[in-house]
This record gives C-alpha cells, structure tokens and sequence, in this order.
C-alpha cells in the first residue's frame, strides 16, 4: 500500500512536464489467474521505456467495427497525446498497398490496421513526434502510399532477420549521416530483429536512413515531419532506451508550444 504524502508535501513529479504518449496495442486472447478473455495487450517494456524516458504511456486499444467503426475519434485521441508510439504485431494486410496476400502473410487483423493507420494520419496533420517499430514501421511506410515485401526471405534468401517467429535475431544497421537515425543509434548499430517483411517501396516523403547488409531498409524517417521515425526491429526487447528519449523529447517540445496551459499535478 503506498503511503499517503503530509499534507502539504508536492509529489516530486509536481510541476514537471510530463508529455503524455499514446501506444498502440494488440488484440489477443488473454489469461490470468483463473480468467480467460480477448483483451488489449502490450508487452510491459514499451511503455516502462516511455515511463522511464519521462514520458506518461498511455495504451491505445483498436475500437472493434462497432458503431462508428475503429478509425472514429482518432482526431480527438492525437489532440490529448503529445507523442504516438506505434508498436510490433501481425503483418499489415497487403490489400492495403494493392497486392494479394501471400503464403507467408499471417496475423493480418483489419480492425487494427484500420485504427492505426488513422491514428497516424491524424498524428501527422498534427505533426505529432511518431516512433513506429516493426510492425509500425511498415504502417506508417504503408500509410504514405508505400509497398512492402511480403516475405524478406525471398528476397534475400536466408533468415538473418528472423529465424523463426518470436524469435529475435541480431543484426547490424548502418545508418545515413546527418539522419535523425543516425543522431539516435550513431554510424552503426547492432539490433534485435524478427520480421519476416519489410519496406519495398518507400513511402511519399519518407527517407531510408538505417539500412542492413542484405539491403533490408531497417529504417526510415520523414525530414519534413517534427520528428517520425521508423524502426524495422524492437529496441523494446533490448530495453534500448535511445529511441524513446528521443521521442519523448521531441513530445516534450511538442507538448510546451500545443498545450501550453496543461500542468502536472
């Protein structure tokens, strides 16, 4: 139980910004204890690396296609966030870049899809500060009007990037000089990978500024954007706090010029 301050004593966070980042979760069932439920989920690392880069997470479930559909209040949503992180999970449906789904596609759920894609539409007519990993990284490319190989080994012919799923392989990056990529990460990078896609056609305004040796694209950014950065690996599963200082500094600006008269209690 935690113990009540004296009266009159501030919490130490009073009076600090504390900009407010919003995290996509998936949909999965879920057990604990004696219950078994289809629940919003997110492993704890995302948002204990947002919590420790001084940021508040805050999880964002995909509605379900009820009543007003899972893209509804996006708008509303980014008008409270000062940050969006959109986090790994099942492949994007490739109908959203014009292509039939492959043999290899699998954990496609167009509710989410759908939800995601128009939380960052909004975030970026905001000029919201955006990190997308994985799985967000190829939203956000999809989301511009880019295309995405479907399944990396037949391109590269091997399995450098994942051996098998939920299986983290590492994998160095280089990264483009002068790039947002390469102020985060340095010159070069080793990384925990597993994905078994990735960007094939760059989308509209973004930059390939993190690259394998393979020529995977690993990761790309928007130079005309405050601050938008994909990632194609998870520093989540390193616990790599780079990115999200990175990100939560940019919402911490973000946060001083667009709300302004919002303060910590």
């Amino acid at each position: 139980m935690l113990t009540p301050l004296p009266v009159g004593v501030q919490p130490a966070y009073a009076g600090l910004v504390i900009p407010l980042i919003g995290l996509s979760t998936y949909v999965v069932d879920a057990r604990w204890a004696t219950w078994e439920r289809r629940a919003a989920a997110l492993p704890a690392s995302y948002f204990e690396l947002v919590a420790a880069a001084g940021g508040r997470p805050l999880l964002l479930p995909p509605p379900s296609a009820g009543l007003f559909g899972p893209e509804a209040g996006a708008d509303e949503v980014i008008d409270v966030l000062d940050g969006l992180v959109l986090t790994g999970g099942g492949d994007v449906d490739p109908l959203a870049y014009g292509e039939e789904p492959g043999p290899e596609v699998g954990g496609v759920d167009a509710n989410r899809d759908a939800s995601e894609r128009a939380l960052l539409a909004a975030a970026l007519r905001a000029d919201l500060p955006v990190l997308a990993i994985c799985r967000g990284c190829q939203v956000l490319n999809v989301e511009l009007g880019g295309t995405l190989h479907q399944h990396v080994p037949d391109v590269v012919g091997t399995l450098a990037h994942r051996t098998a799923p939920f299986e983290f392989n590492d994998v160095e990056v280089e990264t483009v000089p002068g790039s947002v990529a390469a102020e985060v990460f340095g010159p070069t990078t080793t990384v925990l990978c597993s994905h078994h896609q990735s960007i094939r056609g760059v989308g509209r305004g973004l930059v390939t500024t993190g690259t394998s040796a393979d020529g995977v694209v690993e990761a790309v950014e928007l130079p005309s954007a405050r601050f938008v950065l994909g990632v194609q690996w998870h520093p989540e599963e390193g616990m790599d706090q780079r990115p999200f200082d990175a990100l939560v500094a940019a919402a911490s600006r973000y946060r001083s010029e667009h709300h302004p008269v919002r303060t910590s209690a």
